[in-house]
């Protein structure tokens, strides 16, 4: 066959290959090769029809046989590296960007895969660089546009992200990745509902868009808006029934509305569809961390890590857990390993700053003040975090007036984020004691279920209830449940309006309180526990519905200096949102009707229902006050309560530190070296009342 006849069974391969017939032109071209085995284009396009049916590897060895026959041609490199690019080999694929830049710089098709390729492998700045070098090519580039973009969000460049996005968008308004892009990026800054807006826009110009459904479920998850999250997730799993990040985000939304086990099997779903996707091992971790069971959701961060050895968030959690479990400097080691992996997530700092007593001058302390001097560019939640972060690291090293200044900021801007109020809060206070009248108290009695299983720890917070639970706990017939919202739930399924609707309540309601109580709590125990204590300190609202419905449960109510319980508050983040611990003014009157209804309780409850432990008392006498707490609880004396700090056990609360220490008394009194700071509060408190007890 003559060189015109190759030439012209070649161009009618090539026309059989564009139409799709790729099996037929696949037979000429091999026929070609094997007649001239250097015919560089029957070997180029026959590399393109392999890649096309899915032959990859065969495709990269004829196209990369054909380069090396002939001097490089521009058009074959720009089709490997996009073959190269495409497969996931980007190394391979810089490697032919560079050599084909040695012969013309004016590619924009090499320039672009070159990019690209450096976005993949996670080399940012470099991309970056490529991508400006891209554009002053072609600067009419919208996808470049598009994609330098997303470099820069990489980056937490999110001004310059966003105006490379809108460049892009003058360009083309049409483009939906850029809208889908835009979206991503302001679910980065937390800017929920402009994410949505531009998930919205995408969605519009293509409405079965899967990621965009997602980035939709994603946000109104973050808005707390779970019916339409789950709506959103649903339409992202039947555009894509295998997108495994709809089932994580299915996953989230249901720990987050505490519905554990439509959690649990969403986070494997979507390990089914992606064995490899860590985060949902990370959403299983933060299940069982939820619901009190640390070394549980250690193995699901272990399991995460394994899989993504530089996972920030997964190295914060696991820290979490083990500070749970009192493995205190373990702890501290994973916050520093999530701090080195994500310097500017300032949970992390947080969480180190609680684990352990910070050092003036270390390194993370001095990241933190550096932090501050940027506070602005932060989320309003992560200034907060900050400021108490500060304020622990400068009360470590003793300089008061700085720390209490970053207390006063971080509190003052938790109060602007939160919804309190404070009259309908003391009013509920006073409802109380009108409805808990002795009368009704005494008509009611023994009507309730009649377990002496349940010991209810109640106060005020900071005030002492995790040490008496960590006394109790370290019984061997007793079961410390933690802070747990059991008994309050159960009154909400049952009564609905507290505390009017407790008058109207029959005997049988009472007993069924009780009796759902028990079982709520009898399930998450071990079988032998005698007695199990729930510590949640809220509870002192509920304390004379509790002994209605439970007759011969155990109260007990710790006590501590007012002015020291409530710096201790003031100087805490909650995980809840306490409305009224975060203005000194506010807290003093809050603490003032605690005290009030407190002492209503001391007049209608039946003698012995009710202990009172002072936290000084506990302090000065370890042995006496214990004795005092096992007795009330009608359990024998058992010697192991004394060093309630080497029982292991999960404390989740702010004293997790303090309660894995032998007794100290370095607490008593701390108020008064913050005097100064503490006028609001001090007014509002007025004399302190003297300690009552039995």
């Amino acid at each position: 066959m003559s060189s015109a006849e190759d030439q012209r069974k070649l161009q009618a391969a090539f026309a059989l290959h564009q139409r799709g017939a790729f099996s037929q032109a696949a037979q000429s071209y091999r026929e070609l090769i094997e007649k001239n085995p250097n015919n560089f284009h029957a070997l180029h396009f026959l590399g393109l029809v392999e890649a096309n049916v899915g032959n990859v590897a065969q495709a990269k060895l004829l196209m990369a046989r054909s380069l090396s026959i002939r001097p490089p041609n521009i058009q074959f490199m720009e089709n490997y590296a996009t073959i190269l690019y495409q497969t996931g080999d980007y190394k391979s694929a810089l490697h032919v960007c560079r050599d084909g830049r040695k012969l013309t710089n004016s590619s924009v098709s090499l320039s672009y895969i070159n990019a690209v390729s450096l976005l993949r492998l996670d080399r940012f700045q470099d991309s970056l660089i490529e991508f400006d070098k891209l554009l002053v090519l072609k600067p009419d580039y919208v996808v470049a546009h598009n994609e330098r973009g997303y470099v820069l969000a990489q980056m937490e460049r999110y001004d310059a992200a966003l105006a490379s996005i809108d460049k892009a968008l003058s360009l083309d308004r049409g483009y939906v990745d850029a809208h889908l892009n835009k979206g991503n990026i302001y679910s980065a800054l937390r800017r929920y509902e402009e994410a949505l807006v531009a998930y919205e826009k995408a969605l519009a110009i293509k409405p079965d868009l899967a990621n965009a459904w997602l980035g939709c479920g994603n946000g109104l998850r973050e808005l707390e808006r779970y019916d339409q999250a789950f709506a959103a997730y649903d339409k992202a799993l039947t555009h894509n029934p295998g997108l495994a990040e709809a089932w994580l985000g299915r996953g989230n939304a249901f720990r987050e509305c505490e519905r554990y086990e439509e959690a649990l099997a969403s986070y494997d779903k979507a390990l089914a569809l992606n064995p490899r996707l860590a985060e949902a091992w990370l959403g299983r971790g933060h299940v069982f961390l939820d619901r009190t069971r640390p070394d549980e959701a250690l193995t699901n961060y272990e399991k995460a890590l394994a899989l993504k050895p530089d996972f920030a968030e997964a190295h914060d959690r696991k820290g979490r857990a083990l500070f749970e479990l009192g493995r205190l400097d373990a702890a501290s080691n994973e916050f520093e390993k999530a701090i080195k992996l994500t310097p500017r997530r300032i949970r992390f700092y947080h969480n180190l700053a609680m684990s352990r007593r910070l050092t003036p001058g270390e390194p993370h302390v001095r990241a933190m003040e550096e932090l501050a001097r940027d506070m602005p560019s932060l989320a309003a939640d992560e200034q907060v975090e900050l400021n108490f972060a500060l304020g622990k690291a400068f009360a470590d090293a003793g300089d008061r007036d700085m720390s209490f200044a970053r207390l006063l900021e971080g509190n003052s801007l938790k109060r602007r984020q939160i919804s309190y109020d404070e009259k309908a809060s003391l009013d509920t206070f006073e409802r109380i004691r009108a409805i808990f009248t002795g009368e009704l108290t005494r008509a009611r009695a023994g009507v309730g279920e009649s377990s002496s299983v349940p010991i209810f720890i109640v106060g005020m917070p900071r005030s002492g209830t995790t040490l008496a639970e960590q006394i109790l706990a370290s019984h061997p017939k007793v079961f410390g449940a933690g802070e747990i919202d059991d008994f309050g739930r159960a009154a909400t399924a049952l009564l609905g309006n507290y505390p009017e609707a407790v008058p109207l309540m029959s005997g049988d309601q009472f007993h069924q309180l009780g009796a759902a109580y028990l079982g709520r709590i009898r399930s998450g125990a071990p079988a032998v526990a005698e007695r199990i204590a729930n510590k949640m300190p809220d509870n002192f609202r509920l304390a004379g519905l509790i002994h209605l419905a439970l007759p011969n449960a155990r109260i007990i109510h710790t006590r501590r200096d007012p002015v020291d319980t409530c710096l201790s508050c003031f100087s805490t983040l909650f995980a809840g949102n306490l409305g009224y611990a975060y203005d000194l003014a506010e807290l003093g009157r809050y603490y003032r009707g605690y005290e009030a209804l407190m002492a209503h309780w001391r007049a209608v409850l039946p003698q012995g229902v009710m202990l009172e432990v002072q936290y000084e008392e506990v302090v000065a006498d370890l042995e006496g006050q214990a004795r005092r707490i096992v007795a009330h609880c009608g359990l024998e004396w058992d010697a192991r309560c004394l060093d309630f700090h080497k029982t292991a056990r999960p404390v989740r609360t702010s004293s997790a530190t303090q309660v894995r220490q032998p007794i100290y008394n370095s607490s008593v009194g701390r108020w008064r070296a913050y005097e100064p700071f503490l006028g609001p509060l001090l007014a509002e408190l007025g004399p302190s009342p003297a300690p009552r007890h039995p």
